[in-house]
């Protein structure tokens, strides 16, 4: 009797068997993918049970329902398009904060402030030259265009001008040049209101000269245009200069500077020699940078004589692979003048040079 019964409690049929089986593997399938749900994340995060969000990598992982109420997983890593986190440690922060981002996802350096210094002039005296010469030296951030802020888009604002900035660490010096300012009347007042601390540079050059080379260019722009001859007098007979003409009037250097002494002391205007800017660059810039305040970096080895140009020209630095000269718009060969013409007019600027002299205290030998 015990022996039936024992026998009927043994070995299950196969069938039942397999009935057991399936249900084990069922049971044990699904406790290890909630487990696995619940506990476990990508490669980049961490367990849920040390903090980090749940992630799922792609429709594959628990179904679309399950998708929808999980935030999708991060990248491996950056693409080329996106920044490193090295590069853009801002990168996640609020959108209020990345006024100061650049479209590479790096924070832009530095601000833009309104210039300390100005090149005010003069046209064709060698302003482009001291532009180029002075923004090789780290400290100095200039604007490459020319504004017309004070003389022709004052009503602008400051906003706008500063706007147009180049952006400036503290240590460093916000420079701009525009060589009209030194002619324009209102310029003085406005540039004093603006800031009375402002360094003023002026390139001044033999006024002949600088005339002559004013005609030149624009000679080249208006080829129907009077001889300079025509242009320069009101009577050649007579010796009367036509004070009148852009290019006659610019070079009358004492007159402009006494409205620009009725708000700055002589001690805040530095005046380049155009001529010793051609033959000794680096002493010129050397001044300008003492005047500046700036340590004297810009020497002569940056710096080499273009024959063809008949100017120097900046040796290659390594920011850029190749010898920085000028534009063609510079060192053209100017037309030929009648040396009476040249006579005449030096003896017209001779009391305007000799007065320049002993304002300024320096003698540029014009004469």
């Amino acid at each position: 009797m015990a022996y039936r019964v024992l026998g009927r409690a043994g070995p299950p049929q196969p069938r039942r068997a397999r009935r057991l089986l399936f249900a084990f593997t069922l049971s044990l399938s699904c406790t290890y993918l909630c487990y696995s749900l619940l506990c476990c994340c990508d490669d980049l995060g961490q367990s849920r049970l040390l903090g980090a969000p749940r992630c799922l990598r792609g429709p594959g992982a628990g179904g679309q329902k399950l998708l929808q109420k999980s935030r999708p997983c991060d990248p491996p890593g950056p693409t080329p398009s996106e920044p490193s986190a090295a590069s853009a440690p801002a990168a996640a922060a609020p959108a209020s904060r990345l006024s100061g981002v650049n479209h590479s996802g790096s924070p832009k350096l530095g601000t833009k402030r309104l210039p300390q210094a100005l090149i005010v002039g003069v046209k064709k005296g060698g302003t482009r030259a001291v532009l180029e010469f002075i923004r090789v030296h780290p400290d100095v951030r200039a604007l490459g265009t020319e504004p017309h802020f004070f003389d022709r888009n004052y009503g602008r604002g400051l906003d706008w001008y500063r706007s147009l900035m180049p952006r400036t660490l503290e240590s460093q010096i916000t420079l701009e040049k525009t060589p009209s300012y030194f002619v324009t009347q209102e310029a003085p007042r406005r540039i004093f209101n603006m800031s009375r601390d402002t360094k003023l540079i002026v390139v001044v050059r033999n006024p002949v000269t600088r005339a002559i080379s004013d005609y030149t260019q624009t000679l080249s722009k208006k080829p129907d245009i009077p001889t300079f001859e025509g242009l320069s007098f009101r009577n050649r007979t007579l010796g009367l200069v036509d004070a009148s003409w852009n290019a006659i009037r610019i070079g009358m250097y004492a007159l402009h500077l006494e409205s620009w002494l009725r708000y700055f002391p002589l001690a805040q205007i530095h005046f380049v020699s155009g001529e010793r800017l051609i033959t000794d660059p680096a002493g010129e810039m050397g001044r300008v940078q003492d005047f500046l305040g700036i340590k004297r970096l810009i020497t002569d080895k940056h710096f080499y004589f273009n024959k063809t140009k008949g100017f120097p020209c900046l040796k290659k630095t390594q920011s850029s692979l190749l010898p920085r000269c000028l534009g063609k718009s510079k060192g053209r060969t100017h037309v030929q003048i009648d040396p009476e013409v040249i006579d005449q007019l030096r003896e017209f600027y001779r009391p305007y040079n000799i007065k320049f002299y002993e304002t300024v205290g320096q003698d540029f030998r014009w004469e």
